[in-house]
């Protein structure tokens, strides 16, 4: 049972995912990580000596602190965060635990930045990249919207990543969307994340028989985009119905509903 300053891995992979989730902060020593080169999803790497880095990155936002066993280092974090009044707690068996655990990680090395490049308009593949980005990779991922012909342009000036973008190394392979895409180069394994991608992909490329639910996926991602003209704003409504889409793939599915 985790004190009262830790949190469980299977706690915490309960949050990941969902808007509630805490801020994670990963200070395993660059030794340490080296032989295991990989991240808990929506964690971000910071040395354990820049407590000031750290508590910039938070602003007043929960925190759970990760290094490699949950040992003396993330507890040293967690508690020198909480003496700033930071709400801190730090992960239960650490790294090591939770990949003992059999819980999803992410290769770090397949991150490519926090800066991405689309096209603008979006209706599916488009909505639900950003949100597996935000929820699962990286919370400070931001997205930019730009004419389908400025996306290469964009790219090379900003030291963007373009995707969902014909040509584009993160967008459509043969049958898999974008989102399939990111899934398979992250090596981000989930039930609910792959139950998801086959609604995604099923509506993304029209092909409703795959997936009863594409087809509602579609009229509420197509009513957004006419609801909306600035894409962020559409993007940030639409975030709420991936994150309802995900609840349901997760522990949802087997619920039914009936009159009377």
């Amino acid at each position: 049972m985790p004190k009262p300053t830790q949190v469980s891995a299977n706690q915490l992979a309960r949050l990941i995912g969902t808007p509630d989730c805490p801020v994670l902060i990963d200070v395993c020593l660059d030794e340490d990580f080296a032989l295991d080169p990989r991240l808990i999803p929506g964690s971000r790497r910071f040395a354990h000596t820049n407590i000031a880095a750290i508590l910039d990155a938070l602003g007043r936002r929960r925190a759970v602190i990760i290094c490699q066993k949950g040992l003396k280092l993330s507890a040293g974090v967690a508690a020198l965060l909480r003496s700033h009044g930071v709400e801190a707690e730090h992960l239960e068996g650490g790294q090591v635990g939770w990949v003992g655990a059999g819980l999803p990680t992410i290769r770090a090395k397949a991150i490519p930045g926090a800066l991405w490049v689309t096209r603008h308009r979006p209706k599916v593949d488009r909505i639900a990249c950003p949100w597996l980005l935000r929820r699962f990779v990286d919370p400070e991922a931001r997205v930019l919207f730009v004419a389908p012909s400025d996306v290469p342009g964009v790219a090379e000036r900003f030291n963007a990543t373009p995707f969902d973008l014909e040509g584009a190394d993160w967008s459509h392979h043969g049958d898999a969307c974008t989102f399939d895409t990111m899934l398979a180069r992250f090596e981000l394994s989930m039930p609910a994340l792959d139950a998801m991608a086959q609604i995604i992909r099923a509506a993304d490329t029209d092909n409703h028989a795959l997936a009863p639910q594409a087809a509602g996926l579609l009229a509420l991602s197509v009513g957004l985009s006419r609801q909306y003209r600035d894409d962020e704003a559409q993007l940030a409504a639409a975030m709420p119905l991936y994150d309802a889409l995900f609840r349901w793939a997760r522990d949802g599915q087997d619920e039914g509903h009936d009159w009377p």
